[in-house]
């Protein structure tokens, strides 16, 4: 929630033109991360959904580095900003990863 509410502020100052389009797609590729914990979280009885909804997680956190670095050779963010915000999409990965790779350890299930 943090990354995505940094890439929100960050989102501003962009031009525009790239309202419905740049903006519009980091956004909600940072919002979809949150978002899909939360679903998975509360599949974690059944270890395949949960697997499958943090896998759709770790998909939106990798599209989110990719339209940083799309900001990035803009102009739009400051390299000093996309590393910071890279490095906090590659430790969520990291951590998203690790919970897909080992479902049954959240598991509510008996």
């Amino acid at each position: 929630m943090g990354a995505a509410m940094r890439i929100f502020d960050a989102t501003k100052k962009f031009p525009p033109e790239e309202r419905y389009s740049l903006v519009d797609q980091v956004r909600r590729s940072s919002r979809a991360v949150s978002a899909n914990v939360a679903e998975a979280w509360r599949k974690r009885q059944y270890p395949s959904h949960f697997a499958s909804k943090l896998s759709d997680a770790e998909s939106e956190a990798e599209e989110v580095r990719v339209w940083l670095e799309f900001a990035l050779r803009c102009g739009y963010l400051q390299r000093e900003i996309v590393e910071e915000l890279d490095n906090a999409y590659d430790r969520i990965i990291a951590q998203l990863v690790l919970m897909r790779t080992r479902p049954t350890r959240w598991s509510t299930s008996p």
